[in-house]
């Protein structure tokens, strides 16, 4: 199975998670998230980066715990400036 590229919206919706991710993480190192969240703190600083663009769900569910941020909250800074889909 051959994934698709991303599309330029995926790519600002990460960059706009990782900065989020960032700004939730405040005053904690990066260590201590990464290691609260189970992952390593190179894969934290891609997503903040905005350089893993589309981190898997448990990832993104397991910051959101370690942050403490509501999982919503995280999925709208995704949506934010995505287009609707139309329903078929």
């Amino acid at each position: 199975m051959v994934r698709q590229p991303l599309t330029p919206e995926q790519i600002a919706a990460g960059q706009r998670l990782g900065a989020a991710l960032r700004i939730a993480r405040a005053g904690r190192s990066l260590g201590e998230v990464a290691l609260a969240a189970g992952i390593s703190p190179e894969t934290l600083r891609k997503i903040e980066a905005g350089r893993l663009p589309a981190p898997a769900f448990g990832t993104v569910v397991c910051l959101s715990q370690a942050l403490d941020v509501p999982l919503s909250e995280l999925a709208d800074v995704w949506l934010a400036g995505m287009p609707v889909r139309q329903a078929s």
